[in-house]
C-alpha cells in the first residue's frame, strides 16, 4: 500500500486535490483487492500444475499442442505491436483538456493493451498444460472419482484467467484515479480503447485460426473419411487443438478482460459526472467486491454425487457467487454512500444536471444498489436462457437433433431459426434491463445512465466465474482430443471426457451470451459519455447548436431520424456490423479452404496415414492457419477503427450518435443469434456422437457435423467479435468527438479538412475491404495450387 501512496503523491500540479483522504484510502484498497486477485491466481497455477500429467504420448501431443499455442500468439503480439504504437501517436494529436491528460490517456492506452494481451495469454499458457492433466485425471479416475477430479482441475484453470481478468482491470483502473484523480475520466478512455481494440484483433485472429482447423478437420475427416474428430491420422487434428487455445482461452479471455475495463471506464466517466467524487470510488468498489466473491465461486464449484451433470456444479458456483456480492454490495452502499443527493461532494452546481442531481429526491444508496441489482439479474437471467436454448437437455437443442433425420438442410435451417428466435428474448431482456436502470434516473440523463454503467459494473461482479466457466470449455476439449489422439483413456474416462465437452460448449455459448449483455451495457453507458464529450467541446468553442444549423453540421445531439442525415447514420451503424460479420465468416471460409485442400492432399498423396504406417504433417496446417488468421486481421480492425472516423467527420456529431445506436440494435442482435445457433448445432453433434439416431458414421451424424462447420464461424468467430466491435466504434467517436467540433466550429473550423479526413477514412476502408476480397480463392484451383506450392514451415 505504501508504493501505491507514494505513486500518488507524484502526480504533476495538474491534478486536483479530488479524491482525497478517505476516498483515496479507499480506491488503494481497491487496488490491493486487485492484486489479491493475482496472488490467488497464482495459487490456482500451483494447484493446477500439481496434478499428474498423464502418459509419455498423452505429453507429446500436449507439448505439440503447446508449442503451437506459443508460436501463435508470439507472431500475433508481434504483427500488433506495430499497430499499437501508431495508435498511441494518433491518440497523442486528438484534442485534450492539459498535456497531461493527452500523455496519460496515450500511456494508459499501451497499458490497457498490454494487459489484455496478458490475460489472454495467460489464460492461454496455463490451458495448454491443463488439459492433459484433465485428460490424466479422467482416466486415473473410477467412476464418479474421475469426473470430480478432471471437472476440478478444468474449472480451476478457468478460474486463473478470471482471476487475471478481474485483477487487472480493476489494479488498471485504480491506477488511473490513483495517479490522474479528476483526469482519470479522459485518462480511462485510452486505458479502455487499448483493451479493446486488442481484444477484437486476439478475438478476430484466434477466431479465425481455430474455426478454420476445425471446418477444415470436421469436412475431411469426419465426413470425407469418415474418421473421428480427434484422429492421429487427420493432419488438421493438431491445429484443431491449438485453435481452442488461441481461439476460446485468449481470444475470450482478452475479450472479458475489455467488457471488464470498458464498463468501468464507462462507469466512472459517467459517476463523475452523476455523483462526483463518490463517482469515482464507488464504481471500483463494486468489482472489488466481485473479487471477492468470485474466489468463492471458483472454490465452490465442486461436483456432488446427487448433481444431474457438471452444469449443476457450475450453476451453483455462479448463483453462490452473484447472491453474496449482492449481499456485500448493499452494505458497500448504505456504508460509503450519503442518504441524499443534496449531500453529494463534487457535483457540478453550475450546470443544470447538475442542480437537477442535488435536487433530486431519491436516495443515492438505493440508487446505487437497485442499478446493480439489474445487473446482476441481467447475468442470470441470460445464463438460464442461453443454457435453455444451448443445452444438450433441453428442448431447443433436441429439436435440432430431430432435423437430422432429414438432412443437413434441415438441421442449418433449425438452427438458424433456433438463433434468430433466442435474439429476440436476450435483445428485449438486456432492453428491460436498460429501460429499468433509465427509470432509477428519475428523467435525468446523466443519472440513468450512471445507472445503465452501474448496472455493468453489478454485471462485472460475477465475471471472475464467467471466464471460468468459458476456459472450462476448451479446456475439456482439449483434453477429449488429447485423450483420444493418444488412444490411452478408455471406458469410463472417455465418458467423463465426453460428458465435460458437452457441459463445455453449453458454457461457451453461456458466457458469450453474458458477454453480449455487458457489451450492450457498456456500450449504452459510452453512449453517454459520448454525449457528455460533445457538449463540453461545443461549450469549449463557445457556441450552442441551433436546429437551423444541426441539420447541416450535425453538431446538435438532437437524434431525430426524421432527419435524413441522422437516419442514413442509424443504418451504416446496422450496415457496418453486417459486413464485419460478413468479413470475418467469409475469412474463415477461406482459411478452412486451405485446410481441407491441405488435407486432402496429405490423404491423397500419403496413403499409408489411414493404416497408420505414416504420420500427417501436422505443422503444414498449423502453419496455413497462423498465416491466414494473421492475415486476415487488418480489414475488420480498419473497418471498425475508420467507419466512425469517416461517418464523424462527413456528417457530423449528430448522425455519428445515430450510427452508434443502429450499430447497438444490430449488433445485439447479430451476436446473440450467431452465437445460440452455433452453440446449438455443436451439441446437437454431440448428442448424435453419443449415440441418437446411429450415432458416429451415421447420415444423422453426418447431417449434424455439416451444421456444426455453418456454426463454428457463427459462435467462435463473428459473433463474439461483435463485443469489442461495438465497444471499439463507441470509444473511437468518443476520442474524436471534440476534434469534429472544432473543426466544424470555431477559431479552427475548417470544412475542408473535416471532408479530408473522410475521404481518406472511406478510402481505407474501401482499400482494406477490396485486398480482402481479391484473396477469395476456390479451394483446388490454379490460384490455390500456386499459393500452396511455396514453402510452408513445418
Amino acid at each position: 500500500m505504501s508504493g501505491l501512496q507514494q505513486l500518488s503523491a507524484t502526480v504533476t500540479a495538474a491534478n486536483s486535490p479530488e479524491v482525497a483522504g478517505s476516498d483515496l484510502t479507499y480506491v488503494v484498497v481497491v487496488a490491493v483487492i486487485a492484486l489479491g486477485a493475482l496472488a490467488v491466481a497464482a495459487g490456482l497455477v500451483r494447484q493446477v500444475l500439481a496434478a499428474d500429467e498423464g502418459t509419455d504420448t498423452m505429453k507429446r501431443i500436449a507439448g505439440a499442442v503447446q508449442e503451437g499455442a506459443s508460436a501463435y500468439l508470439t507472431r500475433q503480439f508481434r504483427t500488433l505491436s506495430g499497430f499499437a504504437v501508431g495508435v498511441f501517436f494518433l491518440l497523442m494529436l486528438l484534442p485534450a483538456d492539459t498535456m497531461n491528460e493527452r500523455i496519460g490517456r496515450s500511456l494508459f492506452f499501451l497499458v490497457g493493451a498490454v494487459f489484455s494481451a496478458v490475460t489472454g495469454y495467460t489464460g492461454m499458457w496455463l490451458a495448454v498444460r491443463s488439459n492433459v492433466r484433465v485428460a490424466a485425471a479422467a482416466r486415473a479416475g473410477h467412476g464418479p472419482e474421475g469426473s470430480h477430479n478432471a471437472m476440478r482441475i478444468a474449472f480451476r484453470t478457468g478460474g486463473v484467467a478470471g482471476m487475471f481478468t478481474v485483477g487487472l482491470g480493476l489494479f488498471g483502473a485504480a491506477l488511473v484515479v490513483i495517479i490522474y484523480r479528476e483526469d482519470a475520466p479522459k485518462v480511462l478512455e485510452g486505458f479502455g480503447f487499448g483493451a479493446a481494440l486488442l481484444a477484437m484483433f486476439m478475438r478476430v485472429g484466434g477466431g479465425i485460426f481455430t474455426k478454420a482447423a476445425d471446418v477444415g478437420a470436421d469436412l475431411v475427416g469426419k465426413v470425407e473419411q469418415g474418421i473421428p474428430e480427434d484422429d492421429p491420422r487427420n493432419a488438421a487434428t493438431i491445429a484443431d487443438n491449438v485453435g481452442d487455445n488461441v481461439g476460446d482461452c485468449a481470444g475470450m479471455a482478452a475479450d472479458l478482460f475489455e467488457s471488464y475495463a470498458v464498463t468501468l471506464v464507462a462507469a466512472l466517466i459517467l459517476g463523475k459526472a452523476a455523483f462526483g467524487d463518490a463517482g469515482l470510488v464507488f464504481p471500483l468498489l463494486v468489482p472489488a467486491i466481485g473479487v471477492i466473491t468470485a474466489v468463492l465461486g471458483i472454490y465452490t464449484v465442486v461436483p456432488r454425487s446427487g448433481d444431474r451433470s457438471g452444469m449443476t456444479a457450475i450453476n451453483r458456483g455462479f448463483f453462490i457467487s452473484a447472491v453474496v456480492s449482492l449481499a456485500l454490495v448493499a452494505i458497500a452502499a448504505f456504508a460509503y454512500l450519503p442518504d441524499s443527493f443534496a449531500k453529494l461532494d463534487g457535483v457540478n452546481e453550475t450546470t443544470a444536471t447538475g442542480r437537477a442531481i442535488l435536487d433530486h429526491s431519491g436516495d443515492p444508496r438505493v440508487f446505487a444498489l437497485v442499478s446493480v441489482l439489474i445487473g446482476i439479474v441481467l447475468a442470470a437471467v441470460i445464463q438460464q436462457l442461453t443454457g435453455y436454448f444451448t443445452e444438450t437437455s433441453r428442448r431447443p437443442v433436441k429439436d435440432v437433433v430431430k432435423t437430422s433425420l432429414t438432412g443437413p438442410a434441415t438441421v442449418i435451417l433449425s438452427g438458424i431459426s433456433l438463433g434468430l428466435e433466442s435474439a429476440v428474448y436476450a435483445a428485449v431482456l438486456i432492453a428491460i434491463a436498460v429501460y429499468g436502470a433509465y427509470l432509477l434516473g428519475g428523467g435525468i440523463i446523466m443519472l440513468a445512465l450512471f445507472a445503465v454503467a452501474l448496472a455493468g459494473t453489478g454485471l462485472l461482479t460475477t465475471v471472475g466465474v464467467i471466464v471460468a466457466m468459458d476456459t472450462f470449455g476448451p479446456v475439456s476439449d482439449n483434453a477429449q482430443g488429447i485423450a483420444e489422439m493418444s488412444g490411452d483413456v478408455e471406458g469410463d474416462g472417455a465418458q467423463v471426457l465426453t460428458d465435460l465437452d458437452a457441459v463445455g460448449n453449453t458454457t461457451k455459448a453461456i458466457t458469450k451470451g453474458i458477454a453480449i449483455a455487458t457489451a450492450v451495457l457498456a456500450a449504452t453507458a459510452l453512449y453517454g459519455s459520448y454525449r457528455d464529450a460533445v457538449e463540453t467541446a461545443r461549450a469549449q468553442v463557445g457556441v450552442q447548436a441551433n436546429e437551423s444549423m444541426s441539420l447541416l453540421t450535425g453538431l446538435s445531439f438532437n437524434l431525430d431520424i426524421s432527419q435524413p442525415n441522422n437516419l442514413v447514420g442509424l443504418i451504416l451503424g446496422a450496415a457496418v456490423v453486417f459486413l464485419f460479420s460478413g468479413l470475418a465468416i467469409n475469412a474463415v471460409s477461406r482459411a478452412a479452404g486451405a485446410v481441407v485442400f491441405e488435407v486432402r492432399e496429405q490423404f491423397r498423396t500419403r496413403p499409408g496415414i489411414m493404416d497408420g504406417s505414416e504420420t500427417p504433417e501436422y505443422g503444414r496446417v498449423v502453419d496455413i492457419c497462423t498465416r491466414d488468421s494473421l492475415r486476415e486481421l487488418a480489414t475488420p480492425g480498419l473497418l471498425a477503427v475508420m467507419a466512425p472516423i469517416a461517418v464523424g467527420f462527413a456528417l457530423g456529431i449528430a448522425p455519428l450518435g445515430a450510427y452508434l445506436a443502429g450499430a447497438i440494435g444490430a449488433g445485439t442482435l447479430m451476436a446473440v443469434f450467431l452465437s445460440n445457433s452455433g452453440g446449438a448445432w455443436d451439441n446437437a453433434k454431440k448428442t448424435i456422437e453419443d449415440g441418437t439416431f446411429g450415432g458416429k458414421g451415421s447420415d444423422a451424424h453426418e447431417a449434424t457435423v455439416i451444421g456444426d462447420t455453418v456454426g463454428d464461424p457463427f459462435k467462435d468467430t463473428a459473433g463474439p467479435a461483435i463485443n469489442p466491435l461495438l465497444k471499439v466504434m463507441n470509444l473511437v467517436s468518443l476520442l474524436i468527438a471534440p476534434a469534429v467540433v472544432k473543426l466544424t466550429l470555431g477559431e479552427h473550423a475548417s470544412g475542408p479538412l473535416r471532408a479530408l479526413i473522410a475521404i481518406v477514412a472511406i478510402l481505407v476502408i474501401v482499400g482494406a475491404v477490396w485486398w480482402s476480397k481479391r484473396k477469395s480463392i476456390a479451394v483446388g484451383s490454379s490460384d490455390h495450387e500456386t499459393k500452396e506450392a511455396e514453402p510452408v514451415a513445418s
